[in-house]
């Protein structure tokens, strides 16, 4: 009875996700791979969990893409994330309470788009012309559209009753230049000099319907659909950011274009733009000017007044997130040949706003990343963990970072 006790208990602790013995304090990155799948950075005194198995290449999603579904009762929330292997690009899920992952799209060679419905529970994708649909615990999957020949496009974001699809159509033209020119520092003014046209579209979840919504000659890109409001779509005027007001808004059915943010100075750049939780602001890194001082600015959709809170230059990160609760931010940061030329920037921050001016602290060191693979952070869903990917054990995988310190 004793010994079936403490294996009950034994069994217990890792299914929660605990460790059944203290982790060790290393260096992040110092080994290669490191010595066990969770440790103390010795930098920062935070723990730090791989969450995905070393086996292949492994990738959370973007910073503005909603990687989660919230558990139906105990059995743990559940994060969607990308495995490459040898026989492709696969989605995979990952439970966050017991770290179990399993495949969840298996019939395709290569899979794209980074969409949960957490009401569904299911994931969007798209391979090739078609999307499709897989259900997070039935993996029963539906074929939702097929792009005809004239249009062929590409999902990247869902409203919020999780009835449309939406996305960007580009020109062949368009095509061809990133055919010619893959790396981005040899197609990125060239599309955005090319003033080619690009449509804003939706697609029907249940009826296939595809709508264009909006047409112009620049490059609109990064689009996001409101949390919140099912017909506001987000988009981006894409190009260097100082020579574009970069962030604006649609309304799908009245077609009304707001711009979000008027650049005020030469040299001024906004931009990596996301919604709050609530869909009330649309938060973005800006830089007056450019390289010199920098904010997360919030723009309240509805009055327009913009809150700003500065970082130092280290604290300057590549893409930040907010919490759940709207009281935290959290960034990825930056190495030495970014934006920012931050001499020290290579950290997962958690940002606390305090006034004017953020309040960071340093959660995982990640001098060992190469940076040419963004970290992307996440808050998880009950917002004790910061999520993200990196490639300082040698090949990209995903990780956590409590936010609470290791008790010693």
């Amino acid at each position: 009875m004793k010994t079936t006790f403490a294996l009950t208990v034994l069994s217990g602790l890792l299914h929660f996700g605990l460790s059944a013995q203290a982790q060790p304090t290393l260096a992040t990155g110092a080994q290669k791979p490191m010595a066990a799948a969770e440790w103390i950075d010795e930098a920062t005194g935070h723990r730090v969990v791989r969450l995905t198995p070393l086996s292949g290449s492994n990738a959370s999603f973007y910073f503005h893409n909603n990687p989660f579904v919230k558990q139906r009762r105990r059995e743990g929330d559940q994060m969607v994330y990308y495995h490459t292997s040898p026989e492709g690009k696969q989605l995979y899920t990952v439970n966050l309470k017991t770290r179990k992952s399993e495949p969840l799209t298996r019939a395709f060679a290569q899979v794209s788009g980074e969409i949960v419905a957490p009401k569904r529970r299911e994931v969007f994708y798209q391979t090739g012309d078609s999307v499709y649909a897989t259900h997070l615990d039935t993996k029963k999957t539906r074929l939702i559209y097929v792009f005809p020949p004239d249009f062929r496009a590409t999902i990247t974001t869902l409203n919020a009753d999780e009835t449309q699809l939406g996305g960007t159509w580009s020109t062949n033209e368009e095509k061809e230049i990133y055919r010619k020119y893959p790396a981005k520092s040899d197609y990125f003014n060239r599309i955005y000099e090319a003033k080619l046209p690009r449509t804003l579209f939706s697609v029907g979840v249940d009826n296939g319907q595809l709508t264009k919504i909006f047409t112009d000659k620049a490059w609109l890109n990064h689009v996001q659909f409101s949390p919140t409001d099912p017909q506001l779509l987000m988009f981006c005027h894409e190009g260097p950011w100082h020579k574009v007001d970069r962030i604006w808004t649609i309304n799908t059915e009245t077609k009304d274009v707001k711009l979000v943010h008027k650049r005020t100075m030469d040299m001024e750049i906004a931009g990596h733009e996301f919604f709050a939780p609530d869909g009330k602001t649309i938060w973005y890194d800006q830089q007056l000017p450019r390289g010199a001082t920098f904010y997360v600015t919030g723009t309240d959709l509805k009055t327009g007044y913009e809150r700003k809170c500065q970082l130092d230059r280290n604290e300057w990160s590549v893409h930040y997130t907010i919490s759940p609760s709207q009281q935290l931010f959290a960034g990825d940061g930056g190495n030495e040949t970014a934006v920012a030329k931050a001499p020290d920037g290579k950290w997962i921050y958690l940002l606390r706003p305090e006034g004017l001016k953020f309040k960071s602290e340093k959660l995982v060191n990640m001098k060992q990343h190469d940076y040419a693979l963004e970290p992307n952070v996440h808050f998880s869903p009950d917002e004790k963990w910061i999520i993200f990917r990196a490639n300082f054990e040698g090949e990209s995988q995903v990780y956590a970072v409590e936010i609470a310190k290791k008790a010693l």
